[in-house]
């Protein structure tokens, strides 16, 4: 099974620093970024997909339940917080877990444990869909398109809408791309920058700065190309 991903959203340095140091201790599990506020956890997720959150609850601009709300529920949360009272709602917005600080290893464990098994059935699902479903439907003019993934070449998003090039066709639709990249196989196409995800069979050539596609050179964007050049370097 692949790694479980996660960030930490909490405005208490020492905070981020003890969950940090408890997440290092754990296997299978990476983190992908800390921050001190909602508003950078935002920026970041716009461009990225996250599997599990640690979120802290009272933060400045932006409480944790308000980003909580906002944010796309295929993230998991695992609420961190000193304040027992906003247990409720925060089980309300169906998070796998609420810790109360000072959080001690063994209590995060047990959450992280409780992810991982939600985990694996859902990754299971997961697996059996992309198995049994070689398409997807999109919405472009006003109708509700098939798609085969076969037929995919890649995916070029243009902020408020998608162009998703095929062997004989362009369809374009209001989609955001995390939306479809959700939805995509992820053993058939690659995310490679905020902007395109590809489809392995249609790389002709790449370097570490680029893969080329039908003789168009698409950029490999700094924050992806780590993960990126691990994954084309192992073919």
């Amino acid at each position: 099974m692949k790694a479980i991903s996660c960030i930490i959203v909490d405005d208490e340095p020492i905070a981020r620093d003890v969950i940090e140091t408890h997440i290092s201790k754990i296997s299978g599990i990476v983190i992908k970024g800390s921050y001190s506020n909602a508003i950078d956890a935002l920026n970041y997720l716009r461009d990225h997909t996250i599997d599990l959150i640690f979120l802290d609850i009272n933060m400045p601009e932006i409480t944790g339940i308000s980003f909580a709300k906002s944010i796309n529920k295929n993230s998991k949360i695992i609420f961190t917080t000193a304040y027992r009272e906003y247990a409720v709602e925060g089980f309300e917005l169906q998070a796998v877990d609420y810790l109360l600080k000072p959080i001690s290893f063994e209590r995060l464990l047990k959450s992280v444990t409780n992810y991982f098994e939600i985990y694996s059935n859902s990754h299971k699902e997961d697996i059996e869909i992309t198995n049994r479903n070689d398409f997807m439907f999109v919405r472009a003019d006003r109708r509700m398109i098939k798609i085969d993934f076969s037929e995919i070449i890649y995916i070029e998003s243009y902020s408020d809408y998608l162009k998703i090039h095929l062997a004989n066709d362009t369809i374009v639709t209001r989609e955001t791309i995390s939306a479809i990249e959700a939805k995509l196989p992820k053993n058939k196409f690659l995310r490679i920058h905020r902007s395109y995800i590809v489809a392995f069979k249609s790389i002709s050539s790449f370097t570490n700065e680029e893969i080329i596609i039908n003789n168009k050179s698409l950029t490999i964007s700094r924050s992806y190309k780590k993960e990126v050049l691990a994954i084309l370097n192992k073919f």
